[in-house]
């Protein structure tokens, strides 16, 4: 059977997956700033993995629901944006367990080919370098295509992002918005080399 493969065109289907799970976290604001920051193809919408159980080997040959679910949420996604915090030098835990399940079971990798970009944002000097490192690392690994540059490392300060995603640092906004702009072409590099089916 013949596949046809068609470059996707704008709008872009953007998966957007917080690394906190907290109601409160900066990570989402930071993300509703991007959102508001990003070029006007594209379309957000939030991956939740908070109801995933520990992923373990037994469940392979019976996935459950929830997982089904999230998995679809990613391969609908025409590209993926991780903003994630740092714990203890790391990513937090509940978001490898997310990316463990849409690895699994083996040859079902949801990750596979995806434009990806990652950001993060902590109160801390290094604004989640380590964590973003780590990240890198598994989505290399899973064959996800990562926009290696700009990085963006930010330092999360009082009153930087309003409740309602507005950046109030100018310098700050610009930085953002430059590196929205970078992801988009990075999607349009990817999907023209390796289009959707």
């Amino acid at each position: 059977m013949k596949i046809e493969i068609i470059a996707h065109q704008p709008p872009y289907r953007i998966g957007v997956i917080v690394g906190s799970l907290s109601a409160q976290s900066i990570n989402r604001k930071l993300a509703k700033a991007l959102s508001r920051l990003a070029p006007p193809e594209f379309e957000f919408f939030d991956i939740s993995y908070a109801d995933l159980p520990l992923y373990n080997r037994d469940f392979d040959a019976d996935f459950p629901q929830v997982a089904l679910d999230f998995k679809a949420a990613v391969a609908s996604a025409d590209a993926l944006l991780f903003v994630t915090p740092e714990y203890n030098r790391s990513v937090p835990g509940a978001l490898k367990n997310a990316i463990d399940w849409g690895s699994r079971p083996w040859g079902k990798n949801v990750w596979l080919n995806k434009p990806t970009g990652v950001i993060g944002a902590s109160t801390g000097a290094i604004g989640t370098a380590v964590a973003q490192q780590s990240l890198r690392s598994t989505l290399g690994f899973l064959n996800a295509r990562q926009m290696t540059s700009p990085e963006a490392y930010i330092q999360f300060t009082q009153g930087l992002v309003d409740d309602d995603g507005t950046v109030t640092v100018p310098a700050t906004e610009d930085f953002l918005r430059m590196y929205m702009t970078a992801f988009a072409e990075h999607i349009l590099r990817v999907l023209t080399v390796i289009p959707r089916p």
